[in-house]
C-alpha cells in the first residue's frame, strides 16, 4: 500500500527512475532525496511552497508544489499551455469608470443646441457606486406609499336589509338561519375582506437619499444625462419639442427637470407629448428617472438638487 502511494505521488514529478527510490525494508513508507527534488521544482516561478507528511510515526515525505506567476499569452514559448488553445480576442477597457464619487465635467445646452459652456457634477451625488438592491427597496417603497388603500368590503352589520328571520327555526325542513345578510347569501357580507388602509412601509431617509444619487449616477454613466442653461422656450407650440427630440438618437422617452415652477410655454408644448414630461426639481424621484430613458435637466435643477443632497440628516 505505502509502495503505491510512493509510485502515485512520483508519477507527479517525474519518471520513477530519476527520482531513486530507496527501498528499506524497516521503514512503512518510501522516503525521496529533498536534494534531488529542489533541483526539478526550481525555475523562474516561486520556488518551495507547501510540503505534507505520508507517513505516522516514521519518516516524512516532503512533496513540493510550484505556483506560477508568469501570465501565459499567445506569444508565450515553451509553456506548458498550448498557445493555439489561448484567446486572441483584444479585450476593451473602458477609458472612464464610475462609481468614484469624481466631479464630472458635462456640456451645457439648450434646445437650440447652442454651447452655453461647461458645468461641474458634485462626485457624491452624480458618480456614486450602483447598487440595484438599492434601487428596488426605493422603488418598492415608492410604489407602496402611493397605493390609495381605499378597497373596502361590507360586514354582515353593513348590508342593507331586514333583520327579520327568514323563517321558523324548527319544522321547515330547510337549515336554520337568523338572518340574510349572511356570507352564504348572494349578496350577502364578505368575511374576512379588504378594508381601507394604507399600504406604506418604513424606508430609512439615508437609503432613499441613496437611491436617488445612484438613479442620478446611472443616467450620468449611461450619457443620458443633459444639463441646460434654461428650459425656457420661444413659445407654446409643440413643434418646439418635437423638432429637438427629433434630433436625438437612441432615445424614447424624457424627463425635463427645472428648478422652480414649471414655465407656462413649457407646460403647453409638452402636454400633448406622452414620451415628454416636465417636473420641478423637488419633484423629482426615483421611479419617474428609470421610467425615462433620458433626463434633461436645467442648471437651475441641478444646483437645488446638490444642495438638497448635501443638506444633513436629522435623527
Amino acid at each position: 500500500m505505502a509502495l503505491s502511494i510512493s509510485r502515485r505521488i512520483a508519477r507527479s514529478f517525474g519518471s520513477l527512475s530519476a527520482l531513486s527510490l530507496r527501498a528499506s525494508p524497516t521503514v512503512a513508507a518510501r522516503s525521496f532525496k529533498t536534494s534531488e527534488l529542489s533541483g526539478r521544482i526550481t525555475g523562474d516561478n516561486l520556488p518551495l511552497a507547501q510540503h505534507f507528511s505520508l507517513s505516522k510515526g516514521g519518516p516524512s515525505f516532503l512533496g513540493f508544489r510550484r505556483f506560477s506567476t508568469r501570465i501565459l499569452t499567445p506569444d508565450s514559448n515553451g509553456g506548458a499551455f498550448p498557445s493555439d488553445l489561448l484567446s486572441s480576442k483584444t479585450v476593451l477597457i473602458p477609458e472612464c469608470t464610475n462609481g468614484f464619487y469624481e466631479d464630472l465635467v458635462v456640456p451645457v445646452t439648450n434646445f437650440h443646441n447652442e454651447d452655453r459652456g461647461f458645468m461641474v457634477l458634485a462626485g457624491d451625488v452624480f458618480d456614486v457606486p450602483i447598487r440595484k438592491d438599492i434601487i428596488h427597496r426605493v422603488v418598492r417603497w415608492q410604489l407602496a406609499k402611493r397605493q390609495q388603500g381605499t378597497h373596502s368590503t361590507k360586514t354582515i352589520s353593513e348590508v342593507s336589509g331586514t333583520g327579520r328571520k327568514p323563517w321558523r327555526q324548527k319544522g321547515t325542513g330547510r337549515a336554520r338561519h337568523g338572518t340574510l345578510q349572511g356570507p352564504q347569501f348572494r349578496g350577502g357580507a364578505t368575511m374576512h375582506g379588504p378594508k381601507p388602509g394604507s399600504h406604506a412601509f418604513k424606508l430609512n431617509k439615508k437609503v432613499r437619499r441613496l437611491g436617488l444619487k445612484i438613479a442620478l449616477s446611472a443616467r450620468a454613466a449611461e450619457g443620458k444625462l443633459l444639463v441646460f442653461e434654461d428650459l425656457e422656450v420661444p413659445t407654446h407650440k409643440t413643434k418646439n419639442i418635437v423638432n429637438y427630440v427629433n434630433q436625438m438618437e437612441n432615445a424614447k422617452k424624457f424627463l425635463l427637470l427645472d428648478g422652480g415652477p414649471i414655465n407656462e410655454n413649457l407646460k403647453l408644448a409638452t402636454q400633448n407629448l406622452h414620451y415628454v414630461n416636465v417636473l420641478p426639481s423637488i419633484g423629482l424621484n426615483v421611479y419617474s428617472i428609470l421610467q425615462h430613458d433620458t433626463l434633461v435637466m436645467s442648471r437651475d435643477a441641478v444646483n437645488r438638487i446638490v444642495e438638497q443632497m448635501h443638506i444633513p440628516i436629522n435623527r
